[in-house]
């Protein structure tokens, strides 16, 4: 089986954190985390978060942009639902992750 195939049978979560106001992108990411933003999951209205850059990793080796559903957590503001992970920024020359981005997926 193939890891995209995967995917479609596991059940991927993942946690993060409200993202501190006025905190610096550059600064999060030295410390390990990494800037994300949630839409849609009331109306228009989008959420700044963090994710820890080791359960980034894991997530990209399975979660495919637009096409695996993503249990996400947090804690804090006492939301979870399913999303997908709509768009990753990458580093151009180191690689690295910089930003993630997920869409709340509504049911019906």
């Amino acid at each position: 089986m193939t890891t995209k195939q995967l995917t479609t049978f596991m059940s991927i979560t993942i946690e993060s954190q409200k993202r501190p106001e006025g905190s610096k992108p550059k600064a999060l990411r030295r410390s390990g985390l990494i800037p994300a933003n949630l839409y849609g999951h009331k109306g228009a209205e989008s959420i700044s978060l963090v994710v820890d850059a080791k359960s980034v990793e894991r997530l990209l080796k399975y979660a495919a942009p637009n096409k695996t559903e993503i249990e996400l957590n947090i804690p804090e503001i006492q939301w979870s639902g399913t999303t997908v992970l709509r768009e990753v920024q990458t580093h151009p020359a180191k690689g690295t992750t910089y930003h993630l981005s997920f869409f709340a997926l509504t049911k019906g």
